[in-house]
């Protein structure tokens, strides 16, 4: 079984393409005869972690593909590591906006996602899909459900999970506009090249996609 999810819109956006793109890749999973759940979890610091880990209790997967969008980036951005660090630039939808406080109190500084992330950028680079390793999910709600994820697969082996960034829409941007964006198809055929690799690979490979800064 695999569980992928998004966001609910925030900020001043009406929709929010991780949301639409786990909703679609989870319509491509099922149509190949892949177990599959989309949940939409909301953008709020703690709630968000608890909507994620009551499904994961709920569906009892074993992959966990959590996504969101990150404004600015023009590929698919596999994360690799979740730090214990909300530092909210914005309040998130209900107001909070922590700042320098721990996701979980006492956790370890950080997590690495349990995803073949390497193996997943070389199919995405197959499939013709932009793609690329990230170090940083930043420290907003996005990292806080990287981080509650993990925190809770650390007791769960059999679970394998990690986060992707997904681009901005191109009907998000106005005309002319030089922000990166991604069709949704191509983020939903992405979401889903990642599980399939997933499913299909047990060691990661060893290839370079690092990051000078």
């Amino acid at each position: 079984m695999i569980l992928l999810t998004g966001f609910e819109p925030f900020g001043e956006d009406d929709v929010n393409p991780s949301w639409l793109a786990a909703r679609r890749a989870a319509g491509l999973l099922d149509s190949e005869g892949i177990a599959v759940e989309a949940v939409q979890l909301p953008c709020v610091f703690g709630e968000s972690g608890t909507v994620l880990t009551d499904a994961i209790t709920r569906v009892n997967p074993n992959i966990v593909l959590c996504a969101g969008v990150a404004g600015g980036r023009g590929r698919i951005s596999l994360e690799r590591v979740a730090i214990n660090c909300d530092d909210a630039r914005i309040p998130d939808n209900k107001g909070q906006r922590p700042i320098d406080e721990e996701v979980i109190r006492g956790g370890p500084a950080a997590y690495f996602s349990s995803l073949p992330i390497k193996a997943a950028l070389r199919a995405l680079q197959v499939a013709g899909i932009r793609g690329e390793v990230s170090q940083s999910a930043g420290t907003y709600v996005c990292n806080h459900v990287f981080y509650a994820l993990m925190h809770a697969l650390a007791s769960r082996p059999d679970i394998r999970g990690g986060f992707v960034h997904v681009p901005y829409l191109p009907e998000q941007l106005p005309d002319g506009s030089p922000t990166p964006s991604m069709p949704l198809e191509l983020m939903a055929e992405g979401l889903a090249v990642i599980v399939r690799t997933t499913l299909h690979t047990q060691a990661d490979v060893k290839m370079s996609a690092g990051a000078i800064r």
